[in-house]
């Protein structure tokens, strides 16, 4: 098991950012914030169920899973700064937000920590399969985006790749139940299309582009190819015998990472 490293960042976005920071595609950016607005809620709730977790781990799993805990808390307080961003703009976030806010408090209250952490390795298993996607259409999604959101994204996908088996190596640890497992990824399929469905309407409606013709051909190739090629993946992912260093990582973010760490010590 490699060790993770522990980054902190921060980025500055222009004073004129604008929510639709893709000048070419500015319906990437609304998938985009979509997605965002959901890391301040989701990425707490795994969090929690990890750091719960982590009394009854063994030694060398328990540093691995806090330095996860240290990398996805640094994702949600930076998505929560650039969220800010988009929500002083486009109306409708707040009703999102609000919406996920009491999604996933409920999920914490009614839930038990099995499905907790199940809901935490499902998650992973979403967002390693999105950075995937990503890896290979990164040139076309991001040519004309703002490089500071860019940068963003790109980070923390990296991150997501790094630290893919860890949520995963909590729960096996703590339960062996594939069909507990099973449940959790089909609940975190279904509300990551309802969130990111909803929040990209809002966007897309101040974008004035809720019915562009072009916008609706991207969204359905995008999605297409995504669930043609990572949502098997993703089902893969609860079978018995199962383990995430099972996949292949993308070496693109590896090199990004490096040459992120490398500008920063310049």
């Amino acid at each position: 098991m490699g060790r993770l490293v522990e980054r902190t960042v921060s980025f500055e976005y222009p004073a004129d950012l604008r929510a639709g920071w893709h000048s070419t595609m500015p319906e990437l950016a609304c998938v985009a914030n979509a997605v965002s607005l959901m890391m301040p809620y989701l990425e707490p709730y795994v969090v929690r169920a990890v750091r719960e977790a982590l009394p009854h781990l063994e030694p060398e799993l328990a540093v691995e899973a806090r330095a996860y805990i240290a990398q996805e808390a640094q994702h949600h307080t930076q998505h929560r700064r650039f969220n800010e961003l988009i929500a002083a703009q486009v109306r409708g976030v707040g009703a999102v937000e609000s919406m996920l806010r009491r999604t996933f408090d409920r999920l914490w209250r009614t839930r038990s920590e099995r499905f907790h952490l199940a809901y935490a390795a499902a998650a992973e298993a979403g967002a390693y399969g999105v950075a995937r996607w990503v890896e290979r259409h990164h040139a076309e999604l991001f040519r004309d985006a703002d490089p500071t959101v860019a940068s963003l994204y790109l980070w923390h996908l990296a991150e997501e790749v790094e630290h893919k088996s860890v949520a995963y190596d909590v729960y096996d640890a703590r339960y062996s139940s594939r069909r507990a497992l099973g449940g959790a990824m089909l609940v975190s399929i279904a509300l990551f299309v309802v969130f990111t469905f909803a929040g990209t309407a809002v966007g897309l409606a101040h974008e004035r582009r809720l019915f562009h013709p072009g916008s609706i051909y991207r969204l359905c190739r995008w999605t297409l190819s995504f669930v043609f090629t990572e949502l098997p993946n993703m089902l893969v992912s609860v079978l018995p015998g199962h383990h995430p260093s099972d996949f292949s990582d993308p070496a693109w973010f590896d090199l990004y990472l490096v040459g992120m760490e490398r500008r920063r010590a310049a």
